[in-house]
């Protein structure tokens, strides 16, 4: 099939997209450019080991070929964070707050450069309309959005020592102790376990004990550990008395679980009478806006708006590091679109991808099996809902890998029915494997057009889209009215709430309480902010069917919704990019790819030398000018020492300056994992680091074409 766009579109949405190919490391990249006719294609070629030009900028880390999760010395890779300070705990020389944390300057530059990813890949590349809306966000906001009512998780407490559990992890860790102890009973091979972990168990779930448990257990529960996600506080109660869950401290009795709002709340205003949260998500300002946003779009559809922003969720038992926080940055998009027409132009550039799908139907059977598939037959056999949903899966997926996740640690988990919010079409979770676990990373539901409608109800503002007609269209609804003459004098001062509340109900409700009229000869219904329910007879009121021409089309569109938590994904990419030299068990390295590297190059002068700071500085000011940020180490180590700190780092080049340079000009370009060395002038080494760190990232191979190779002493 021949799909013509415009040619703006194709330079656009697609400007850098290269082609896909698995190699043994992740998936990578090559630096072919594509128009959009050719990603078609391109993007069939990311699931086989096809012929194309693929970038192995760390070219030297061990393979990982399986989808097992690959050994995290934990305890090293935790000291090597805390060390560097790419992140602490908040508040430390006070003894800490639990579930807050500060980013220390890699930290920083790392979050940094993956919002940099994240805004040209979403908000550039697919021309969004970025928003940055109020933290502070009063109570009636979240009412209506359900959240006061909804957002909680279910907590337990041990009545004698005080102490709250989250039950879904308290019965998910403890049913996996169980198993791991029946492994072992069994003198299968435990997974191994780190220091830390192994510290943290004894306080949580007490040492393993190696007991063998019936087949039939074990399968019990394997199948709820499938479904954890989807149990209802009750179901959690009822697993707890049936599998004995206790304390696995003291192994005291728990409360039933109970219900815990996760919004942290606040007063604004000095008279404390406005009540409000802090905000738990960075949607309800994009929602609240809509009609501003479709404005600045010129009304036409369909459009989406970004946000980036930090949010706020009171955890019950924050743990993990940076995968269970109470303060996080968050990264959301609303893509608003025609409910009755959800095919996109664009799902023909994605259709080939290939992404490793757990349905709900093999969860609620109690697997975990992944299906790999490519997103176009997904839509076409219904298991993603539609192709715009489709589309922004796959999105996300061209997303995470860019930044540095591991393909064969990546999945995508539909939400099971009892998992999912009642007005949703569908909804997938991103998760990607840790030493913790599958975490959940990013979020994309379909949300029909439930915020928009409950804020246009409790507001009496339109949020709606209205499409000129073609042609007149005959539409058939069922309307109000009202005899005015006696209506006012009966309802008085709660005439106008009455009659707001019957004017705003839908089509469904309307033909009830026609139903309900014609029957009864009245209708009662219950109105906010009226004492007693309101009874309304016939002679006051008619809800009748009735015909009339639409010129012009008004509908509440719907909302696609990709929601990213960046925390989580910058600790799984850091543990997907650590890996220790098969020579040394003491020289960790972090292989992030050059765009999001913290820093890009390091300058190293042979030693103290002066005749070297000239050509120091001269580096220095090239490499700002190309905007590369480079650092500078002037320590006394051994050059070999100073290049492993910045392999900590995750820094994926090194420029070497030494007595050959003060002679004839040239330096030494090291790469990270391979350590391989080339040498070249001033400006042909700046020219190489341009190209691999540059928006194509090209290969060492290719961006040091023409530089010699330079033996350098082992390091």
């Amino acid at each position: 099939m021949n799909v013509r766009l415009p040619l703006a579109f194709l330079s656009l949405q697609f400007p850098s997209v290269r082609l896909l190919a698995t190699c043994s490391r992740r998936v990578c990249y090559s630096n072919t450019a594509l128009s959009g006719v050719q990603l078609q294609s391109a993007t069939r070629l990311a699931s086989s080991t096809s012929a194309c030009k693929v970038v192995r900028i760390s070219s030297s880390k061990p393979a990982n070929p399986t989808m097992s999760v690959p050994t995290i010395d934990r305890d090293s890779l935790d000291s090597l964070l805390k060390r560097r300070f790419f992140f602490a705990p908040a508040f430390d020389i006070y003894g800490g707050v639990s579930g807050l944390y500060d980013y220390g300057p890699p930290g920083c530059a790392l979050q940094a450069n993956v919002i940099d990813v994240w805004r040209k890949h979403f908000v550039l590349e697919e021309d969004m309309l970025e928003v940055d809306c109020t933290i502070l966000t009063p109570y009636e906001v979240l009412k209506t959005s359900g959240h006061v009512d909804k957002f909680a998780d279910w907590m337990c407490r041990d009545q004698a020592t005080g102490e709250i559990f989250r039950v879904d992890h308290l019965v998910e860790e403890v049913l996996e102790s169980r198993l791991k102890g029946d492994r072992e009973a069994r003198g299968e091979t435990a997974v191994p376990v780190d220091g830390t972990e192994e510290k943290k168990r004894k306080k949580k779930v007490k040492e393993i004990k190696a007991v063998k448990l019936d087949d039939a257990v074990v399968a019990e529960y394997e199948a709820i550990l499938a479904k954890i996600d989807g149990y209802s506080g009750p179901e959690l109660g009822e697993l707890m008395l049936k599998h004995n869950i206790v304390n696995p401290a003291t192994g005291g009795p728990l409360s039933e679980p109970l219900e815990f709002n996760l919004m942290f709340e606040t007063a604004i205003g000095p008279s404390g009478q406005l009540k409000g949260y802090l905000r738990p998500e960075t949607a309800q300002g994009q929602f609240l806006n809509f009609n501003k946003l479709l404005e600045s779009n010129n009304t036409k559809m369909p459009f989406a708006s970004a946000s980036i922003g930090k949010s706020f969720r009171n955890e019950i038992s924050p743990r993990s590091g940076l995968l269970r926080v109470r303060e996080f940055l968050m990264a959301e998009i609303e893509h608003f679109v025609d409910p009755r027409n959800k095919s996109d132009p664009r799902f023909f550039y994605v259709s080939g991808t290939k992404l490793r799908l757990l349905s709900k139907g093999t969860q609620q059977e109690g697997r975990t099996e992944v299906t790999e598939i490519t997103i176009g037959e997904a839509v076409k056999t219904g298991l993603v809902d539609n192709e715009t949903l489709g589309y922004f899966l796959a999105r996300i997926y061209m997303f995470l890998i860019k930044v540095g996740v591991d393909h064969n640690r990546l999945r995508f988990r539909q939400h099971m029915s009892n998992e999912m919010a009642h007005y949703a079409a569908d909804c997938w979770d991103a998760e990607l494997q840790t030493s913790y676990g599958w975490i959940e990373c990013v979020g994309c539901a379909d949300r029909s057009a439930f915020d928009l409608t409950v804020h246009s109800k409790r507001t009496n503002e339109k949020l709606v889209v209205r499409q000129t007609l073609a042609e007149p269209l005959i539409v058939e609804a069922f309307e109000v009215e009202l005899d005015k003459k006696k209506f006012g004098p009966k309802f008085k001062k709660d005439g106008k709430k009455i009659e707001q509340f019957l004017t705003s109900r839908t089509q469904c409700e309307l033909e009830d309480l026609a139903n309900e009229l014609s029957e009864k000869l009245k209708i009662t219904v219950d109105v906010e902010g009226v004492g007693a329910p309101v009874e309304i007879e016939k002679d006051i009121i008619s809800i009748e069917k009735k015909s009339r021409q639409e010129h012009i089309r008004e509908y509440t569109p719907s909302v696609i919704e990709p929601s990213f938590g960046i925390g989580r994904i910058l600790y799984s990419l850091i543990e997907h990019n650590f890996w220790m030299r098969p020579e040394s068990d003491q020289r960790a390295v972090l292989s992030f790819p050059p765009t999001i590297a913290p820093t890009k190059v390091l300058l190293v002068p042979i030693s103290n030398n002066e005749a070297f700071e000239t050509t120091i500085i001269d580096l220095s000011m090239l490499l700002r000018r190309a905007g590369i940020p480079a650092k500078v180490d002037y320590s006394s180590a051994t050059i070999g020492r100073r290049y492993a700190r910045n392999d900590e780092l995750g820094t994926p080049f090194a420029v070497t300056v030494d007595f050959q340079s003060v002679e004839d000009g040239t330096v030494t370009l090291r790469e990270r994992d391979s350590t391989k060395q080339v040498r070249g002038t001033h400006e042909e080494v700046i020219g190489a680091v341009r190209r691999m760190v540059g928006p194509e990232s090209v290969s060492w191979e290719e961006g040091t074409k023409g530089l010699p190779p330079f033996e350098a002493a082992s390091e």
